[in-house]
């Protein structure tokens, strides 16, 4: 599957290059033949135009000049205005203008032209001049010399608008100035009568095709950027179905991994799942501290409690004690029944002495822990609760995974392991006992006494235990806590629990307790 996705965006990617190569490349060979047609298109317009002015020129001039002389062959050739009326007559320089300017826009569409005046003679209509013309006329009488051009651009039509002056000639200031229809009879040499305007109007519309190179590009732009976007869609489609499947994959390894952890101890799975440690038939020998605890004549009290109740109590016990466990960074090894095998150095050590003293410290509480839980079950309704009994040793031991390829166990062999659990076995109910080994790691946060000397099987030397009597914790002492173990005594008092309406009574038990241990 991974390898279909990257081949497919391999060659997505090479044909997105392609496509950004060609259309780059494109662009300016485009813009260049769009050019080429624009110039060429405009160059025929310009070619047509001045061709149907031309014709239209010259067949006016033939008709209304050439024509109208030839027909009169013996008469005199006057110039008027009223040319039609007169035999032989031809048109005045102003009325060829207007007559050339109908014949003109007769002939193009796309072309005006122009000849007005704010002085006609008297025997024609005045001329209609918009704004524009009028401004014209105003500014170049106060200056001939200049151009003036108007540019008017809509949604669908550009139109241009070029104004040049009629200037006053000698011929023409003695005619007006001397003619009985003139309406001005002051005109001097150079003065602007009126003006000619060119008017050419081009709908836009007619241009667009002239940019088809540049439009068949973007054309192909277009389709590629919208083949690209349903490209990009589908593979973002199928990416957010793959990102479903792998949220759905991980919730479940998660969920997974959750219920496997509960089966093997925090730092292992931790090791595990973070690669420091493989899952392979492996072993080393380290020096560990080793703790070892079971519960006190477990059978007679199994026998008298109903099988779901002591279910409930030894999971709350192993619950609590593995709680404390954690908390001192021990690695539970497993439940053997009413059992506990815990050991400290492996996976993570903090040091032998550092793992020895964690050990006995999680002893201690497990101890007081369990007090503080006896006294909830006889609460409610339980009359003998559990009395753990707990060996501690510190040597060198196996620890890794043992078993085979498809099952392995990671725990620890070793006779200092079993020392462990020989150690616990003469404890008494609710004692803590350790080797020399432990006392000379930890003897300056404990007070502890000797017991006689054991042997056991598989070790050569002599062991010595220790019973430990008390924690020289600071702590403990600033919190008013009293704790205290010895064959017939169990006392755990903490006054910060004891209720107001409980005190009297509670000092009534220990006064009555120290009663009793005066001599008789």
């Amino acid at each position: 599957m991974k390898q279909e996705i990257a081949e497919e965006q391999r060659k997505s990617g090479l044909l997105t290059g392609a496509v950004i190569a060609f259309l780059l490349l494109a662009l300016p060979l485009a813009v260049w033949l769009d050019l080429t047609e624009l110039s060429k298109t405009a160059l025929r317009r310009q070619a047509v135009d001045l061709n149907s002015v031309i014709t239209s020129v010259r067949s006016y001039y033939a008709s209304n000049v050439v024509g109208r002389v030839l027909a009169n062959p013996v008469g005199t050739t006057k110039v008027v205005h009223n040319y039609e009326s007169v035999p032989g007559a031809i048109p005045i320089p102003a009325t060829l203008s207007l007559e050339l300017g109908r014949v003109i826009g007769a002939q193009q569409e796309n072309i005006t032209y122009r000849f007005v005046s704010d002085f006609p003679f008297q025997n024609r209509a005045p001329h209609q001049l918009d704004k524009f013309e009028k401004d014209a006329l105003d500014a170049l009488r106060k200056d001939p010399e200049q151009k003036i051009v108007e540019t008017e651009t809509s949604l669908f039509n550009d139109k241009v608008r070029l104004v040049a002056p009629v200037t006053m000639g000698p011929a023409c200031v003695s005619c007006h100035n001397s003619h009985p229809e003139s309406p001005k009879k002051d005109w001097k040499v150079g003065d602007v009568r009126g003006i000619q305007e060119v008017i050419i109007a081009q709908p836009i519309a007619a241009n667009i095709f002239s940019f088809k190179f540049l439009l068949a590009y973007f054309l192909i732009a277009a389709g590629s950027g919208l083949s690209f976007l349903s490209l990009q869609r589908r593979q973002a489609s199928r990416i957010k179905g793959m990102n479903r499947e792998l949220e759905s994959a991980n919730d479940f390894l998660a969920s997974l991994s959750m219920k496997i952890s509960r089966y093997i101890p925090p730092q292992v799975y931790k090791s595990i799942f973070s690669g420091q440690k493989d899952v392979t038939i492996h072993t080393e020998r380290k020096k560990l501290t080793i703790f070892f605890s079971d519960i006190q004549n477990f059978t007679a009290t199994a026998e008298r409690l109903q099988p779901e109740l002591l279910t409930q109590l030894l999971n709350e016990y192993f619950t609590e004690m593995s709680a404390i466990a954690h908390d001192y960074g021990g690695t539970i090894d497993k439940f053997i029944g009413d059992a506990m095998l815990i050991f400290f150095g492996d996976p993570e050590t903090r040091g032998d002495r550092a793992d020895a003293q964690a050990c006995l410290q999680m002893a201690w509480r497990m101890q007081h822990r369990l007090t503080e839980l006896n006294a909830k079950w006889r609460a409610s309704g339980i009359e003998l609760p559990f009395k753990a009994r707990i060996g501690i040793n510190s040597g060198y031991c196996n620890v890794g995974n043992f078993g085979s390829s498809d099952r392995m166990d990671y725990t620890i062999i070793g006779a200092e392991a079993n020392l462990a659990a020989r150690l616990q076995s003469i404890a008494e109910p609710g004692g803590i006992v350790m080797s020399y080994e432990t006392f000379a790691l930890v003897s300056d946060i404990v007070r502890a006494h000797a017991l006689p000397a054991i042997t056991m099987k598989g070790i050569s030397r002599e062991v010595i235990p220790y019973s430990v009597d008390a924690l020289n914790d600071a702590a403990a002492e600033r919190s008013g806590v009293i704790t205290e173990r010895a064959p017939g005594l169990e006392l755990y008092l903490d006054p910060a629990v004891v209720k107001s309406g409980d005190a009297a009574r509670v000092r009534s038990l220990l006064e009555s307790a120290l009663a009793a241990l005066k001599p008789a």
